[in-house]
């Protein structure tokens, strides 16, 4: 029986159905990163310092700038980024006293012999931002010792993402891609309105986490579907693509970010247009791999004609069926056992999930490092994004000429490699820094988006949104961590995390040279099919089929002697 690659060759494998379905689902791609990297924006720190009562009318009096206001009222700065004293303590003095100097008014305090003697306390009544914007931090006031909740605050939405990937997996394999894309859209863009009203901090961390159970889930089903709708000689494109879209998304929320720069406004701006996905109910039919894979080979046949009669093909007369080859008595439910049932799959799901929290860590990690001496976030920002485009375009330039598994793992270690030079450079050097970031930064997006796309060619058609599902949700445990290894190692040796991150990509890189090449390779759609990616590239039974053929020869030789 012909399977749905031999069908997609007759009526077009990448033809104007699947252009049409490929350009509306890149919408949901760029609308992803407002969610992904939202913090960057909405939990921005700007340089902030003690509300000292009294100060600024003492400023006012004396006709202070800023520069002279700060120098005479804040506690000076220590080293680099040990700006503790200057953001979180403030004199503990009276500013309010009448009589202070306008030249020097802690002189006027009497029993303290320079500053240094003044005692310190806490910031008891709020602080001062030095920014015409606002973010959560600004409005909830998450700085010193609250510091860490913005932390908190995205690994809460990598921990929705983590738990959301487990059961949207299952519900996309089980009741089909589109309805898991109607449902998890909805949810999503409704509890990003209702982080835009939260009244406190702690109703934002839960609609942000509710807004991650779903979202994530619902950008991985539409790359299920768009890489099971088209041929094989085009899957890797349009996979390499539809995350390209993303990398769009994250140019426009900073361009979008940039001129809405309060938090509220902007958590809005970028969540309302996502109620028009919706429209992908009447847009978009189900995925006929997932229908026959659900033994609905009727339904399958009908979008297969429409298929055809969209591309203007005509419909072969043999191909009036399409019959899944599944193995003797194998159960075509998805289950989290079979992930491991069998010794490739689950070689290929351990590499995989190591790869995806390595490849996750990475990206986010460096991101956030960088961003630690950076002036201008949003040119930061900006620049960082664009790095992504000539990586996309390596992955096109060698992925059919020398494969998956090859470029994939050089980018992994040259990630790896670029983290631990930084380490290493000094910061006066910062130009080079921030040159070998960006080398770094390109090798993981390249390492990214192989694993994506790489994930969805391991695993047979009816288990297949459940594995990408479960490996990537190891993703999650890297988002997790990322804010805490960057910022909280940071503290002991500002370079620390660096080499972490080192360690984890090198890693991550020698694993996939474990993992099978599927250059060329139909996708699979049974278990059997994924033992015999590896059983294909084995040499012994290589050596054992030349063998038999060399016999089948030597005796086809002897018969025609025999004849003559």
């Amino acid at each position: 029986m012909p399977t749905l690659d031999d069908i997609l060759e007759h009526i077009g494998e990448f033809g104007l159905f699947q252009k049409q379905v490929f350009f509306v689902l890149c919408f949901m791609s760029a609308a992803f990163p407002p969610i992904y990297m939202g913090v960057i924006f909405l939990g921005f720190t700007p340089e902030h310092r003690c509300l000292s009562p009294g100060v600024a009318e003492l400023s006012s009096r004396c006709g202070w700038s800023l520069a002279e206001e700060l120098n005479y009222t804040v506690p000076e700065q220590g080293r680099h980024g040990e700006s503790f004293s200057s953001q979180c303590r403030r004199y503990d003095v009276d500013w309010n006293t009448t009589g202070l100097s306008c030249i020097n008014p802690l002189e006027n305090f009497t029993g303290y012999g320079n500053r240094s003697s003044i005692p310190l306390t806490p910031c008891q009544d709020g602080w001062v931002y030095d920014s015409s914007g606002s973010s959560i931090v600004t409005e909830f006031n998450l700085v010193c010792e609250d510091s860490w909740k913005v932390d908190l605050f995205q690994s809460c939405v990598n921990a929705g993402f983590f738990l959301g990937s487990m059961y949207i997996g299952y519900i996309a394999d089980r009741f089909g891609r589109k309805l898991c894309l109607i449902v998890t859209i909805l949810v999503s863009a409704t509890s990003g309105v209702l982080v835009a009203f939260a009244p406190s901090y702690l109703w934002v961390v839960i609609f942000r986490f509710l807004q991650g159970l779903v979202s994530k889930g619902s950008w991985t089903a539409g790359y299920i579907l768009i890489t099971e709708v088209v041929g094989p000689s085009h899957r890797k494109t349009v996979g390499i693509l539809y995350q390209m879209a993303f990398t769009v998304g994250l140019l426009l929320f900073d361009g979008v970010a940039y001129a809405i720069p309060h938090w509220r406004w902007l958590q809005l701006t970028v969540t309302l247009p996502c109620f028009l996905l919706l429209l992908y109910y009447w847009c978009l039919p189900e995925s006929p791999r997932w229908l026959i894979s659900r033994k609905q080979n009727d339904k399958a046949m009908k979008i297969v004609e429409y298929i055809a009669k969209k591309n203007g093909k005509k419909l072969p007369a043999h191909f009036k069926n399409i019959n899944l080859e599944e193995e003797d008595g194998e159960n075509l439910s998805p289950s989290f056992m079979d992930l491991v049932r069998t010794p490739q799959m689950r070689k290929n799901t351990f590499i995989l999930m190591y790869n995806w929290l390595a490849s996750s860590l990475l990206y986010q990690g460096i991101i956030m490092h960088m961003a630690m001496a950076g002036e201008n976030m949003y040119l930061d920002f900006f620049y960082s994004a664009l790095v992504e485009f000539p990586a996309a375009f390596i992955i096109l330039l060698t992925i059919n000429r020398i494969g998956r598994r090859y470029p994939w793992a050089v980018a992994t270690l040259v990630a790896g490699a670029a983290c631990l030079i930084m380490a290493l450079i000094p910061e006066d050097i910062h130009w080079l820094k921030v040159t070998v970031g960006c080398i770094g930064r390109m090798g993981i997006t390249v390492s990214i988006e192989m694993v994506c796309f790489v994930n969805t060619e391991l695993y047979p058609t009816f288990l297949r949104n459940l594995g990408v599902m479960v490996c990537s949700s190891f993703c999650d445990v890297g988002g997790i961590l990322a804010p805490f290894i960057v910022y909280r190692m940071a503290e002991i040796w500002h370079e620390l995390p660096l080499i972490v991150f080192a360690v984890v990509g090198l890693i991550a890189g020698g694993l996939v040279l474990l993992l099978p090449e599927t250059k060329g390779k139909t996708l699979p759609e049974t278990i059997e099919d994924v033992e015999n990616l590896h059983r294909q590239e084995n040499p012994r039974e290589k050596i054992i089929y030349l063998h038999v053929q060399t016999q089948e020869v030597a005796h086809s030789k002897c018969d025609r002697s025999l004849a003559q």
